[in-house]
């Protein structure tokens, strides 16, 4: 069980380092000068190749390896943190979702939003983060 414990935490830390980075791209991508056709085009590459190629697979197989480890422990682990803490898991699903949707209005030319939003949207997955370790090291409830 320690390989699927192994596995979880690498691909866990491929998905944060995803949702943390991607919002900062839309930064950078929302600030681009409109006239910099060369600059945008190549956020968009970016921004695909890490939603697809590296969160995409990391958040997949999060999922996979915590329901794993989840359902393989001998010991079945409940408790009203274990709800709080698979309701962020949803939300971080959710959010990386949204993303996804803020990538195609990128691509297709389509952003509403200025820098300033992308800045508080870089600041969700921070919080969740410090919540769901607060919520298994501590379990408070």
């Amino acid at each position: 069980m320690l390989w699927v414990k192994s596995l979880h935490i690498i691909f866990l830390v491929t998905w944060f380092a995803g949702l943390f980075y991607l919002p900062r791209l839309f930064v950078y991508h929302s600030m681009a000068a409109a006239g910099d056709r060369e600059g945008i085009e190549r956020f968009k590459i970016m921004e695909r190749k890490l939603f697809f190629g590296i969160m995409t697979p990391g958040g997949l197989l999060t999922v996979v390896f915590g329901l794993w480890l989840w359902v393989g422990t001998r010991d079945a682990i409940f408790g009203t943190w274990l709800y709080w803490k698979l309701a962020l898991i949803a939300a971080l699903v959710v959010f990386h979702l949204y993303c996804g949707k803020l990538l195609l209005d990128f691509k297709y030319d389509r952003n509403r939003h200025g820098h300033v939003y992308y800045r508080w949207l870089n600041e969700i997955p921070t919080l969740v983060l410090i919540a769901v370790v607060i919520l298994t090291v501590i379990k408070p409830f």
